[in-house]
């Protein structure tokens, strides 16, 4: 099973569950516990492979979008949280997003940020060097060059420091295992936008995400239970590079909700 977290203020109240991105690890929401605490019950987890859990996922099941979001479903069974609101970043948005359609009926509402919906030219770009190179060049070197492309401006330099930071406890087997997905993102996107689910989303991009901003502005003008807020002087990692908006915007948000 994975390794989480749980932060609870007890039966009376909802569940926040937060989904880090590839590379990453639960740290990464360490500016949204503190706030998130005081209104709600929080799960954190370490995706397989990832942060705590990199050695205790030992598993022969398949690594796919799939079978991950099953790893996460498996910790919500264990700790028997029927139902949450799911808070995600980058890669995690994928992973909400396919759980909402493997079991609707546990996501309350979503929080997206950094979403991850279309991949344009740039990124494919990327992921296509990075499958042809990844077994040849020690995958530091292309998740740094990964992390600068999404992460450019110097104002971006400690969610860049800290997805670095946090991509050094994987190994170069490990990355290969995720990067494999790759393959399987577009037509991922593609079915999600066809298919849109009927639970409440709130979309929360940085003004300087390059890669991901423009695709959300699109879908979302065409999806009826979904809105976008845009945070000025941030990244593709708005939740930490504009941590006290992250967390205004998203508690404001979930009032509703709960």
């Amino acid at each position: 099973m994975l390794y989480y977290k749980t932060y609870e203020l007890g039966p009376s109240h909802d569940w926040a569950v937060f989904v880090h991105g590839a590379g990453g690890s639960s740290t990464i929401w360490y500016k949204q516990i503190k706030e998130f605490k005081k209104h709600f019950n929080v799960l954190i987890m370490d995706l397989r492979g990832h942060g705590k859990s990199n050695n205790s996922t030992k598993t022969k099941r398949p690594y796919s979008f799939h079978e991950v979001s099953l790893d996460i479903i498996e910790v919500l069974n264990h700790l028997k949280i029927k139902s949450a609101h799911f808070i995600g970043i980058s890669l995690g948005t994928i992973l909400i997003r396919n759980i909402a359609e493997v079991e609707p009926g546990r996501i309350k509402s979503m929080i997206l940020g950094g979403a991850v919906i279309r991949l344009n030219t740039r990124v494919k770009a990327l992921m296509f060097l990075g499958n042809i190179t990844k077994t040849i060049i020690p995958y530091m070197w292309l998740y740094k060059l990964f992390a600068w492309c999404l992460m450019p401006k110097k104002r971006h330099g400690h969610s860049r420091l800290l997805f670095v930071e946090q991509a050094k406890k994987l190994c170069q087997k490990e990355f290969i295992r995720w990067f494999k997905l790759t393959k399987d993102v577009s037509p991922l996107l593609v079915r999600f936008e066809d298919r849109p689910v009927n639970i409440p989303t709130l979309y929360i991009m940085g003004n300087e995400d390059y890669m991901f901003l423009l695709p959300v502005k699109e879908v979302v003008k065409k999806l009826k239970n979904a809105s976008l807020t845009i945070i000025e002087d941030s990244g593709h990692v708005c939740n930490v590079d504009q941590a006290q908006k992250f967390n205004e915007i998203s508690l404001q948000y979930l009032k509703k909700y709960t």
